[in-house]
């Protein structure tokens, strides 16, 4: 195994970390400080406090030196990914890509495989995605995963070199339901927290976690993604996740918004990006996405918990 990972985050180095059992492993942060105080005290104390690094977990700030493994995992957030490969690519083209990040890119609507292929045509490129916390992974709790990648031999190699002692690796080549899913179900987990911050009942929540992966459905299967994917770890597993604890970054910007309270906006939050997004496209395509238009709504201000949640109610009534 030859892995690296870009990007000293939480969940980068949560993977980091588990990986790191596998074989020596090298995690690259943009900042030499970071990088060294990680180094030095084996541990990254403002992102992920508490876990020790292993030994064979190697931080450095030296990207070449991070690029001498075969496959490289991106780490880094969705709106910031197409600037992320555009600065590196004469180090990183060569590579396989396997992105970590969720979301729809804002200005393009493209997922992250679909952005790697947009700055590298033919490029060896795959998505980790799927139900994770970055404490979980660090900790060695059993999480599954899913690995999308159109390549079929490169996507059971890396699932070979990515399943690790706490990590179950799943397969699929269907990049467009993993990206979609993992993208989507951040949206949805927005507005469950909002209905939670509100007061609104576990009741709403369960009907908006069941409208809204009808809603997940609907996009991401006329975008020609496959059902089976939105019904697997990367979909229903990622919503299931997200929607029902606050260690989800994008469930507890839903709190702060449902009980009408500031948000930390230092905390990537990759689902209020995403929800506008949705919503550009959506309208492009002729798509009813009435959950995710109230998720825009709530984060402009222009809708109210209460509001949405009456706009909701009062759509027409059809089967379901």
């Amino acid at each position: 195994m030859s892995v690296s990972v870009l990007g000293a985050g939480a969940f980068g180095t949560a993977l980091a970390v588990s990986l790191a059992g596998n074989g020596p492993v090298t995690l690259w942060a943009r900042s030499r400080a970071q990088a060294d105080a990680m180094q030095i005290s084996r541990e990254n104390a403002p992102r992920l406090p508490d876990i020790t690094l292993p030994e064979r977990l190697r931080v450095t700030d030296d990207l070449s030196l991070a690029a001498q493994s075969r496959t490289l995992l991106l780490a880094v957030p969705m709106q910031k990914l197409r600037a992320f490969l555009s600065e590196h690519l004469e180090v990183l083209g060569d590579h396989a890509l396997v992105a970590c990040c969720k979301g729809i890119e804002l200005e393009t609507g493209l997922g992250p495989i679909a952005v790697m292929s947009d700055l590298l045509p033919g490029g060896r490129t795959a998505l980790l995605t799927g139900p994770s916390f970055a404490d979980d992974i660090a900790l060695g709790l059993p999480t599954a995963l899913t690995l999308a990648c159109a390549d079929a031999e490169l996507c059971e190699a890396l699932q070979h070199d990515l399943t690790t002692a706490n990590l179950r690796i799943y397969r699929t080549s269907d990049t467009i339901g993993a990206e979609l899913g993992g993208a989507l179900k951040n949206v949805m987990a927005i507005a469950c927290g909002t209905v939670m911050g509100a007061g609104l009942g576990d009741s709403a929540r369960a009907a908006l976690m069941t409208r809204g992966y009808a809603e997940m459905q609907r996009f991401a299967l006329t975008c020609g993604a496959q059902p089976e994917t939105l019904a697997g770890l990367s979909g229903f597993g990622d919503l299931a996740l997200t929607c029902t604890s606050d260690l989800s970054r994008n469930y507890r910007l839903g709190l702060s918004l449902g009980q009408s309270e500031a948000f930390d906006p230092s905390v990537t939050v990759e689902g209020a990006a995403t929800a506008y997004a949705v919503v550009a496209r959506a309208d492009a395509m002729g798509i009813d996405m009435p959950i995710s238009r109230c998720v825009t709504g709530l984060l402009d201000g222009a809708l109210t918990p209460n509001a949405a949640m009456a706009q909701l109610l009062a759509r027409p009534l059809k089967e379901e």
